[in-house]
């Protein structure tokens, strides 16, 4: 930021000439601080006290260093740019001010001297000046206090992201908690709910899901048995098996879960209501709980209805013994178009090797 104004300004007046650095002095000296330099090399000097002039008179013809030279030396520093040059001239008043405005003069004061002229021009030229750095100031003021507003809000942004980050952690981890209570009524471990949710995602992807939209489905199929929290311990948990009657509570299961989630505005649980309602529809239309059929299931239970009997098939079960991956999938592939959407049950059988890296990283028993 630029230094405050003095009270009175300063004028460096350079001329080779005694009479004229007299003339000159003596017009200027009541209203300003006036410094005098017979030649460049002192001018030059002159220009580096402190505090800077504030304008130069500059003479144009003098031996050693002219005045284009000195200006020339003046716009080319950015400690000095900034100071206004007059030029002080006897020549052809075309040619001067041709040289000088390539210079970076900003006006001409001819020889002889007219002392009201150089007064008023310099007068001028100083109030121009003072009011050029006085908005230079505002302006550079202004900016600071822009830049530390931005620097603030970019602090407070980053800190609103950095708290909306934590809070979709903690919505999406109490999902993947609540998917598990549900599937700890009826498996020690919990981790069907996390097999089968990757197994949805790796579909979901190979489906042309991208790893965004994947990932939503993935958590909101985690929540795809909520509804067993309200099926009753002695028909969930029958080690044997159900009659009739029980299985239809079981298959009250869907509803029970659509109707937990609820209606609700954020999309994930949109789909993981979708999922609960859906998973166990047929393609056939002899699934439940709508009997729906083909594309009237929504592709997100289509996908988890595979997932899900694959997972059940291959792991254990107090009721039986977990199936090899390939006679799973050999049931998957003969029920494709019977119970599984006949494009999806394809594209799922081809994972093979990725499913079974799944089924390692998530066994039961962790």
């Amino acid at each position: 930021m630029s230094q405050p104004l003095p009270d009175k300004p300063t004028i460096l007046i350079v001329d080779d000439t005694p009479e004229n650095l007299s003339i000159l002095k003596g017009a200027l000296s009541d209203d300003y601080a006036v410094r005098l330099a017979t030649n460049g090399h002192i001018a030059l000097r002159a220009v580096s006290i402190t505090p800077q002039p504030d304008l130069i008179l500059l003479d144009i013809m003098m031996p050693g260093i002219d005045g284009y030279e000195i200006c020339r030396r003046l716009k080319a520093d950015p400690s000095t740019q900034h100071i206004p040059v007059i030029f002080v001239t006897a020549m052809s008043k075309d040619t001067d001010e041709l040289m000088g405005l390539r210079t970076g003069a900003i006006d001409y004061i001819t020889k002889p001297f007219s002392i009201p002229i150089v007064q008023a021009r310099v007068k001028t030229h100083i109030l121009l000046n003072n009011q050029k750095r006085l908005l230079e100031n505002q302006v550079a003021e202004r900016t600071e206090q822009l830049q530390k507003r931005n620097r603030e809000l970019d602090e407070r942004t980053e800190q609103l992201q950095r708290r909306n980050r934590e809070l979709e952690e903690t919505r999406l981890e109490m999902i993947r908690q609540l998917g598990r209570a549900a599937e700890y009524r009826d498996n020690e471990t919990g981790m069907h709910v996390i097999r089968m949710s990757h197994y949805v995602r790796l579909l979901a992807i190979e489906s042309g899901y991208g790893p965004a939209d994947a990932e939503q489905l993935m958590y909101a199929a985690m929540m795809h048995d909520i509804g067993k929290i309200g099926i009753p311990d002695h028909t969930l948990l029958k080690p044997g098996k159900l009659t009739d009657e029980e299985f239809e509570i079981i298959k009250t299961h869907p509803e029970i879960g659509y109707q937990i989630i609820g209606q609700q505005s954020s999309e994930l649980l949109q789909k993981a209501a979708t999922i609960a309602y859906t998973h166990h529809e047929k393609w056939n239309g002899r699934g439940y709980p709508q009997g729906l059929c083909g594309a009237e299931i929504p592709i997100e239970g289509r996908m988890t209805a595979i997932a899900d009997v694959f997972d059940a098939l291959t792991c254990k079960r107090p009721y039986k013994e977990p199936w090899p991956v390939d006679r799973a999938l050999e049931l998957i592939a003969n029920e494709t178009g019977e119970h599984f959407d006949p494009i999806l049950a394809p594209l799922f059988i081809q994972l093979k090797p990725a499913l079974m890296t799944i089924m390692e990283q998530h066994q039961d028993g962790e």
